[in-house]
């Protein structure tokens, strides 16, 4: 599973070296000082809260750092379909494919492996089909096919193997061996088995490494680890985290062992820590064929933090089925289980919950939408009854000038009667003054001014007076005014029963009309009227409603 990069250099030897060495220097004591180790300080319960926040974040990224991956896997497809088919630069670019499916997508890897197989034999190239089959082996046992990476990995001349293939038989072979082992968790003798095989692979795959190399490290400490030597394994493997990038498949791994240290001493904010670390790891990687976000999802889960552990379990499983890891199917099924059963029970309480809050916010809001009802029907009767003060303020206020208005013209015209009168007397023409009190035009000329000044009055009050009575009338029926009138006979009759004068006595007074007259047109008016019965009251309505 790991992978060695080979670099090249224009520099000479002895700037190399100085550069690499104060690189190295400098980012170990830098991230020595903010790592917090095993063996050093122990980690706070508010760094490990950190962490875990960093991770939530990540796993929202997570699908664009697997479309990332996928870009550079077909990248490597489109460079290998320029290649003839079956060269050894095709067959290198195919082992490259594979390798960049492990721990992606295992039925992908098998597939490239078996087809470089295939074509490494066709082209008899042993030491190429040594190696896909080695590494075939290994992912033989992550899908489950034990049996089939067993015969695979004993079918192997491992004698005349070169130094670097050794590496990578052994390599392989302790992947192989460890996948097989969690297949028989929890079941003593076999997993005992398995696991010696492990450790007896990763003693000679020691040997095979280059001494210092990140590789080398990462595995002594395991081995270390395996061995039950914590201390070394964790003073080895915390320095190897302090020098590698986060980006490293080896970071990842490194951590995960710290966390299972930590977790042998009881350090459960330490094991929580280096868990995360090695979750965003993986998921800045795109690696699907992981164990710690799955471990740490179960320990949340223990601890009580039933949102996160759920959340973690969730991403575990999904990884498990796009990787087609079957060796992680029935741990993480296991345990999403577990959590999920209760995440349902708190689920249930919580919307028991839910449904009192919600009957109670339902009562709450029919009381609010009964006291805005009545608020708001109080304040319609407020704003009625201020629109009708107003409105008799303003009729009071015309009232008023209007009764100024009239009695002042009435005063000039009796002072102009008076002048005449006297002219009259003192001309001694009595029998032309009676002629003109006698005649009547004295009379009739002061009615229609004042007709003229009540109608402007009064329409004044009630504009729409003539369109409110018409349609309390038939339409045939309908009062029309002629170009000349504001209102008619018909219409003062009835304006001034608008105003609260039912007096037929003082109508007929007041509009120069017999008492008959007046009873005559009331009850003509009654006649034309849509229903006769409540006609007079009809007219008393009109203008009561705001306009």
């Amino acid at each position: 599973m790991w992978r060695n990069a080979i670099i090249h250099y224009e520099k000479s030897d002895d700037d190399i070296i100085f550069a690499t060495t104060m690189r190295k220097l400098t980012t170990l004591i830098a991230l020595l000082l903010l790592l917090p180790s095993i063996n050093g300080s122990p980690v706070t319960s508010g760094e490990a809260e950190k962490v875990l926040r960093d991770l939530d974040r990540e796993i929202k990224l997570f699908e664009s750092y697997k479309s990332r991956r996928v870009i550079r896997i077909d990248s490597l497809k489109t460079n290998r379909s320029a290649m003839a088919v079956g060269s050894i630069p095709w067959l290198e670019q195919t082992m490259m494919i594979a390798k960049s499916y492990n721990t992606f997508n295992n039925d992908s890897a098998l597939h490239y492996y078996s087809q470089g197989i295939e074509w490494a034999t066709k082209a008899r190239l042993d030491s190429l089909k040594t190696e896909f089959r080695v590494r075939r082996a290994t992912y033989l046992s992550i899908g489950g096919y034990i049996h089939d990476a067993l015969d695979e990995i004993n079918d192997i001349d491992t004698t005349d193997l070169s130094e670097g293939l050794r590496s990578t038989y052994y390599s392989a072979t302790r992947q192989m061996y460890s996948y097989i082992s969690f297949y028989y968790d929890g079941h003593g003798r076999n997993f005992d088995k398995w696991h010696n095989l492990t450790v007896e692979a990763q003693k000679r795959l020691l040997p095979t490494l280059p001494p210092g190399s990140d590789t080398y490290m990462l595995n002594l400490g395991e081995n270390y680890y395996y061995c039950g030597e914590y201390a070394r394994s964790a003073e080895i493997l915390t320095h190897l985290v302090a020098r590698l990038e986060p980006q490293n498949p080896d970071y990842a791994i490194a951590c995960h062992i710290l966390s299972s240290i930590a977790g042998s001493r009881g350090d459960m904010n330490a094991r929580i820590y280096y868990l995360a670390l090695s979750a965003i790891s993986d998921i800045r990687n795109a690696t699907l064929e992981v164990t710690s976000i799955q471990e740490l999802g179960g320990l949340l889960y223990e601890r009580g933090d039933l949102d996160r552990a759920h959340n973690y379990l969730n991403v575990a499983i999904d990884n498990v089925v796009q990787s087609r890891a079957s060796v992680r199917m029935s741990q993480t099924t296991e345990l999403l289980n577990i959590v999920e059963s209760h995440h349902n029970r708190q689920m249930a309480q919580w919307r028991i919950l839910l449904y009192v809050i919600i009957v109670f916010l339902f009562i709450c809001l029919v009381a609010l939408v009964v006291a805005i009802w009545y608020l708001k029907r109080q304040l319609r009767k407020v704003a009625s009854m201020k629109q009708n003060l107003q409105t008799a303020n303003r009729a009071k206020d015309v009232y008023i000038s209007q009764f100024l208005n009239l009695s002042s013209i009435f005063m000039d015209k009796l002072k102009e009667f008076c002048k005449l009168t006297n002219r009259k007397i003192s001309a001694g023409q009595t029998d032309e003054l009676y002629k003109i009190t006698k005649s009547g035009k004295f009379i009739e000329e002061q009615s229609r001014e004042f007709y003229k000044v009540f109608d402007d009055s009064f329409l004044n009050l009630y504009p729409d007076f003539v369109k409110k009575v018409n349609a309390l009338l038939r339409p045939d029926e309908q009062i029309v005014l002629n170009d000349d009138e504001t209102l008619n006979s018909d219409l003062r009759i009835l304006a001034f029963m608008r105003l609260g004068i039912d007096d037929t006595n003082r109508i007929a007074h007041t509009l120069n009309y017999s008492v008959n007259t007046i009873y005559a047109y009331r009850n003509k008016l009654r006649n034309r009227a849509i229903n006769r019965d409540t006609f007079e009251t009809d007219i008393m309505a009109i203008g009561t409603t705001p306009q």
